[in-house]
Parts: C-alpha cells; structure tokens; sequence
C-alpha cells in the first residue's frame, strides 16, 4: 500500500474559516507571554520578550516561589483604523504565574528590560542551594 500526498486544489471554505476565527468582536485582548526560564547553584533566570512593550508598563513580582510577569502593551496611533488583511502583533494585557525550580528569595530579585528583552534574576535561598558534602571514613 502506498501513501498519495493529498493537495487541495480549493482551499475556499478554510480561507472562509481562518477569516472567521479573525473576526474583531472575537479577538481575545489579551495574549499569552512566553517565558524561558534555567537556573545555575546561585540564581534563577527568566528572559520574556516583550518588544514593543514600553518597560513602565510592565510589572514583576515573587511571591510564595511563583513568579508573576504582568502588565499591557498598547498601540497609539494617530491615524484612522487601518483597513487589515492581517493582524497578528498583540496589544491588550498580559499576565503569566510560574512556579520557579527551587526556593528563592524574592525580595533580592533583580529585573531589566534590555532590547526588548525582559530578564530577571533571582537568587535561591540558602536552604535551595545545593551543597556537596564530604563524606568522612571512620576507621
């Protein structure tokens, strides 16, 4: 049995659909924030971007061990509404609550905006922070 690759040929009624889906009165306003997050022995790092967000705009927080990113990105425009074929750049408010790797000490994190890059810094608790242990032969 061999496999034939389909190809449509009329791709009308899901150009229709995508078109739907499109529709302003059901764009959401707000929209989902990425976020890359790793840790070494001393810190926890997270980098989100966030071109086009004016930095003022943007709020961090620690609480608890969960890390809250939020804030809103908006278009000022001083032209009439354009007429779009397509719209996918993203205004309205954001907010994303992670769970970090290990305790932190929240009131010691750090964050700057750098090209359009948010990145934040924070250090673990001393209890998270991994510690090697001798291991001591009794004779």
């Amino acid at each position: 049995m061999s496999l034939i690759k389909w190809t449509p040929t009329n791709l009308e009624p899901f150009e229709e659909l995508e078109n739907f889906f499109e529709w302003p009165a059901i764009r959401p306003t707000s929209f989902a924030l990425a976020v890359d997050i790793w840790q070494d022995k001393e810190n926890v790092y997270v980098e989100s971007p966030l071109a086009g967000v004016n930095p003022e705009n943007v709020t961090v927080s620690v609480e608890n061990d969960i890390l809250t990113i939020e804030g809103k990105s908006e278009k000022k425009s001083e032209m009439e509404e354009k007429n779009y074929y397509r719209k996918e750049v993203r205004t309205g408010s954001f907010h994303r609550s992670v769970a970090l790797p290990a305790s932190v000490d929240g009131s010691k994190a750090k964050a700057e905006f750098e090209n359009g890059v948010l990145k934040v810094v924070i250090p673990k608790e001393e209890r998270a922070k991994s510690k090697i242990v001798k291991v001591e032969v009794k004779k």
